[in-house]
């Protein structure tokens, strides 16, 4: 057993606190983070480190959660990554159609670069991923790992305890279910 695997399973049975876990798990949550964000449109506030905070504290603020092992862990914070970015994207959108609004000195606007990924996308490619869930979990926890967590496809297939050819399939069957159900929905 890893190490991480060890603590959780300590936390578990009260031996160990969650704050214990965050050392081990924090270099390579912040890494995953900061790939992730690199892929995030430009001008978005969350920093990695924001991101790895808030999704450890979702991920250890709810009492009734328990981890098996290292795997278990790792899709539970890709998950908690995907929705706090999917949050914040709906909250841009709502934002862009006028939620929210107030009057500001025209001074006090700042202007923001647009990037070429919208929120428009990750919100579709969220609703598509919840329903791949349905009917393909193992599958659409890959695509967690791979695209939110911001695992490469080897580390993914480790994680999931399949082989790098089994990963790399599932990868490809997940990339064009979801291609086109998000074309079928425009």
């Amino acid at each position: 057993m890893t190490d991480v695997t060890i603590i959780l399973k300590e936390i578990a049975s009260g031996a160990a606190r969650t704050e214990d876990l965050l050392p081990l798990v924090y270099s390579e949550l912040r890494r995953l983070a900061g790939a992730k964000l690199q892929h995030e449109p430009a001008g978005i506030t969350l920093q990695a480190t924001a991101l790895v905070h808030e999704a450890f504290l979702r991920l250890v603020g709810d009492e009734n959660a328990t981890w098996e092992n290292r795997r278990h862990f790792m899709g539970a914070a890709a998950i908690a990554m995907q929705r706090i970015l999917v949050e914040q994207a709906r909250q841009r959108q709502q934002l862009k159609r006028g939620g929210g609004r107030q009057q500001v000195e025209l001074m006090d606007v700042a202007i923001e670069v647009n990037s070429q990924t919208s929120d428009a996308d990750l919100l579709a490619l969220n609703d598509a991923l919840d329903e791949f869930q349905v009917q393909e979990p193992a599958k659409a926890e890959l695509v967690r790992l791979r695209y939110f967590a911001g695992l490469s496809e080897e580390e993914a297939a480790e994680v999931l305890n399949i082989s790098r050819a089994t990963a790399s399939r599932w990868r490809t069957f997940a990339k064009a279910w979801l291609y086109q159900r998000i074309q079928g929905a425009d």
